[in-house]
């Protein structure tokens, strides 16, 4: 069955397709229902099966039109329509507007141009230095494309984590339900919760390996079986490939571990045991230290798989937690587990005491219909409160360069904002702050007037345009927006879209320090489309000392969820409570932004 991700990717490719055919007006139209349909809390299939049109049509930005075109995808698996736009532009558009500054248009113009019509055309005309020669480019950006090559191709083969995790979770709800399981659980990145994932990965304790793969390839949600086996099978789920691997249940902990750690880690982790003369693997940990070693000195000579694997005296591998502690370690929390001094910190009892979804209080990045939203202001703090908060910022993006469409709002309708953000704030059981998103321009000026600077409870600024600078002129460019006192929090500092664009490269300890320096909190920006900050910077930002601000960047209610995928992020970054300004008290809120 089609999810609602599918259904608005094909609503992207529509919008990017007609783009590409210089086409106005309606590619906007399929980009706010592809943003409303991704985001809907509810399988909008489930409306196709039960014939519910109304439902399908009282999705902000779905009329007639589009909701016809979702029953023919959701019924056959395909639109006519996209179908004949995709025979006259033969592009793949997803995958050549990955290089950054290569927009729908470019796509277009490329095609037009020079028949460019995949990655591989588009790098064999760079090379030959065809795309300096068509009008509007030059040697600047035909060596942008050559750059980027490589990294246009490697997302491609992703999918982000906000797309596959609540698949996983429909995956071991099923596997829950099933008798002969008697444990499970997803490993490998998506259990670290990493922004984007190859496939979603599922261990399961059981002892009939044969009842339960059986019942897995014919769960009702599969379009396609892989490959099945004895001990693992493989199915894909709409776009997304679930790999299942089962285990008796005494060697579940001992596979969880080994599944769930990167590679970096899980090599750590070997040569910390072999040290102490332990074998770690994914069957337990094993004491060789009467064993005879093999020829790298770890007894692990002979086959991979089975009793060879299994020597020595097995202390652990029923559970996790058994495995660490029979290594003398602390159990480390999933989201910690690259490599980045995690074994250490075990060893020691320093681990940090992650922040949870429960610690935040609030949320201060949240748009309404004044710019790109799709609710009123009292809707968006209504559904705030709903959520037990005790603060909420709205961030409406003010005008500047990357806002498109005259979507942002000058300084006069600012301030006309502010007055009625403050009569929400009065008649609401929260406290409700007025902000505004400012645009980082390319030398680091936000373009807001004192009147509205003052107005303003909170100010968050972000990147929207010139994504393309060197680390050394972008780090400039952010450091100096935290340096600025009216900026109280950067958002999506980088500006990069996952599996879209790479955003802006930057010096993440010196746009740390510099924050710290100036008591501006730097963003993880909790769409899953960004996720930005990420873990690694997230860490550099805690380690100097500055504080992070977790955002939703929500443009309808059901959005605000994303608060989930930003709380798993910062986690990856060593995130304590202490270190997230919107786990704080309102009063404590209040003074950090004053």
């Amino acid at each position: 069955m089609a999810t609602n991700a599918e259904i608005a990717g094909r609503f992207e490719e529509f919008a990017d397709l007609l783009e590409a055919d210089d086409v106005e007006y309606k590619p906007r139209a399929y980009r706010r229902a592809a943003e409303n349909v991704r985001a809907h809390p509810s399988p909008i299939a489930d409306y196709v099966e039960a014939g519910d049109r109304d439902a399908i049509e009282d999705i902000d930005g779905v009329g007639d039109a589009i909701a016809t075109k979702i029953v023919e995808y959701v019924e056959t698996g395909s639109i006519d329509e996209l179908e004949e736009l995709q025979t006259e532009l033969p592009i793949d558009i997803a995958d050549i507007t990955r290089i950054e500054g290569v927009g729908p248009k470019t796509a277009g113009k490329l095609y037009h141009e020079l028949g460019i019509e995949t990655l591989d055309d588009l790098e064999a005309a760079a090379e030959a230095n065809e795309i300096q020669a068509v009008s509007g480019f030059g040697p600047k950006t035909e060596q942008n494309i050559r750059d980027n090559i490589e990294f246009a191709r490697e997302v491609g083969t992703r999918q982000l984590l906000g797309e596959a995790r609540p698949l996983a979770d429909d995956v071991l709800a099923f596997l829950e339900g099933i008798e002969e399981v008697e444990r499970c659980e997803v490993a490998g990145s998506i259990r670290r919760w990493r922004e984007t994932i190859g496939d979603v990965d599922v261990l399961v304790g059981t002892n009939d390996n044969e009842a339960v793969i059986e019942q897995f390839v014919e769960w009702g949600s599969v379009d396609s079986e892989i490959e099945s086996g004895p001990a693992k099978a493989s199915v894909r789920v709409g776009e997304i490939r679930v790999d299942l691997r089962v285990v008796v249940p005494d060697e579940f902990g001992a596979a969880l571990q080994y599944f769930t750690g990167n590679k970096d880690h899980n090599v750590s982790l070997r040569n910390y045991a072999i040290d102490r003369g332990l074998k770690v693997n994914e069957y337990g940990v094993f004491d060789v230290s009467e064993v005879d070693a093999g020829p790298d000195g770890s007894a692990e000579s002979g086959s991979a798989t089975g009793g060879s694997q299994r020597i020595g005296d097995r202390l652990a591998g029923e559970t996790e937690e058994g495995m660490y502690e029979a290594l003398g370690l602390s159990w480390m929390p999933p989201e910690l587990r690259t490599d980045r001094g995690e074994i250490a910190a075990a060893e020691s009892g320093t681990l940090p005491d992650l922040l949870t979804r429960e610690d935040i209080r609030g949320d201060f990045h949240s748009h309404t219909e004044w710019s790109d939203g799709n609710n009123t202001i009292e809707e968006m703090v209504g559904a705030a409160d709903g959520r037990g908060y005790d603060y909420f910022g709205l961030a409406d993006h003010a005008e500047g360069p990357g806002i498109v469409g005259g979507m942002g709002l000058s300084d006069t309708e600012i301030l006309e904002q502010v007055e009625q953000i403050r009569e929400v704030d009065a008649a609401s059981d929260i406290d409700v702050f007025a902000g505004i998103e400012a645009n980082v321009d390319a030398d680091g000026e936000i373009g807001l007037s004192e009147a509205a600077i003052d107005a303003l409870d909170v100010i968050v600024a972000s990147t929207h345009s010139a994504l393309d600078q060197d680390t050394e002129r972008a780090t400039n460019r952010l450091v100096r927006a935290v340096e600025n006192p009216a900026v109280d929090v950067l958002g999506h500092p980088s500006g990069r879209l996952l599996n879209e664009r790479s955003g802006l490269d930057f010096d993440a300890t010196a746009l740390a320090e510099a924050a710290a320096a100036h008591d501006t909190a730097l963003e993880v920006n909790s769409n899953p489309r960004r996720l930005d900050l990420w873990g690694s910077t997230v860490q550099a930002a805690i380690d100097a000392g500055a504080k992070i601000a977790i955002n939703t960047d929500a443009h309808q209610p059901s959005t605000l969820e994303f608060m989930r995928w930003g709380v798993h992020t910062a986690r990856r970054g060593w995130a304590e409570p202490g270190d997230v300004i919107n786990t704080w008290e309102p009063e404590e809120v209040r003074e950090f932004l004053h």
